[in-house]
């Protein structure tokens, strides 16, 4: 009889714990279409785009530096002692190398600069994401780039972006190509 009475109390917290776990809120969200929406992220993408205009100008300059250069030790040359060519030579190439590294450096310096703009606008949305979804009594909320197959669940993105002051526009009020539509 013990047995028999620990088999059901066993069962019965099983069920009790399984439909639990289904009855728990999921929402959905887009977080790159709330990131795109923030006005924050405009201003951002501007002024990434002028870092860029910046970097590349200098590596225009360091170009046009290696040309000038160039045509300086070409014409020269000839009036150049061994050693002040060898010199000139040296610095020619170390110029050189920079004009071929800078692309590299520049992306570099371009991620560094994204990394520092975004990160603060990413930590912003998703801790209003988490704020709505605890305001809402959202047990998961998931990002719907990231979930290929899941329950039905709520899209959340307009009530961040009602949190976060955004406005809807008619424009998106259409749902997003790859949203995940409510059963």
């Amino acid at each position: 009889m013990k047995k028999l009475f620990a088999v059901v109390v066993l069962v019965a917290s099983m069920t009790g714990l399984t439909n639990s776990a289904f009855s728990q809120k999921i929402g959905y969200i887009n977080t790159e279409e709330l990131i795109g929406a923030m006005p924050e992220a405009a201003t951002a993408t501007t002024q990434l785009q002028d870092y860029q205009t910046a970097l590349q100008q200098q590596g225009n300059d360091y170009q046009t530096e290696l040309q000038e250069k160039d045509s300086l030790f070409v014409r020269d040359s000839a009036k150049l002692t061994a050693s002040a060519k060898e010199l000139r030579r040296t610095a020619l190439i170390e110029l050189y190398q920079k004009v071929q590294g800078w692309q590299q450096v520049m992306q570099q310096k371009l991620q560094e600069k994204q990394q520092e703009l975004l990160v603060p606008i990413r930590n912003k949305a998703l801790e209003n994401i988490k704020a709505v979804g605890k305001e809402n009594a959202y047990a998961y909320v998931l990002d719907q780039n990231a979930v290929i197959v899941g329950p039905p669940g709520d899209d959340i993105l307009p009530l961040v972006k009602k949190k976060l002051g955004i406005k809807e526009k008619e424009a998106a009020a259409k749902p997003a190509p790859g949203a995940r539509p409510k059963p």
